[in-house]
C-alpha cells in the first residue's frame, strides 16, 4: 500500500515481511512501525485495560509500540529494522 508512503523519498530494494501471516511489501533500510502504518496498521497492542498502543515516542523510550519479529515478544517496531521473510506478529484490530 504504497498510497500511505511519501513518494517523494527515494527508497532501497524491495522486500517481502509477513504482518499476522500476510504478506506486506516494505524496503529495506525501513523500520517496522513505518512499514505496518503504511500497510494500515494503527493499533499493535492493548493494555490491561484494553487500551490501543501504537507509536508514541518515536524513538524506543516509550514501549508502546512493541511486537513479536520472529517469535521474539517485546520488540520495539520503531526501532527495529525489516528484514526479507521476516515474520511481525501483531495484536489483530
Amino acid at each position: 500500500m504504497d498510497a500511505l508512503r511519501i513518494s517523494s523519498i527515494k527508497r532501497k530494494k524491495p522486500i517481502s515481511v509477513l504482518v499476522n501471516g500476510k504478506k506486506v511489501i516494505a524496503y529495506q533500510g525501513e523500520m517496522v512501525h513505518a512499514v505496518l502504518l503504511s500497510a494500515g496498521y494503527r493499533v499493535l497492542r492493548k493494555t490491561r485495560n484494553q487500551k490501543g498502543r501504537s507509536l508514541f515516542c518515536g524513538m524506543g523510550v516509550c514501549y508502546d509500540c512493541l511486537v513479536t519479529v520472529n517469535g521474539v515478544p517485546g520488540q520495539r517496531a520503531c526501532m527495529t529494522e525489516v528484514h526479507d521473510q521476516m515474520e511481525i506478529t501483531i495484536l489483530e484490530s
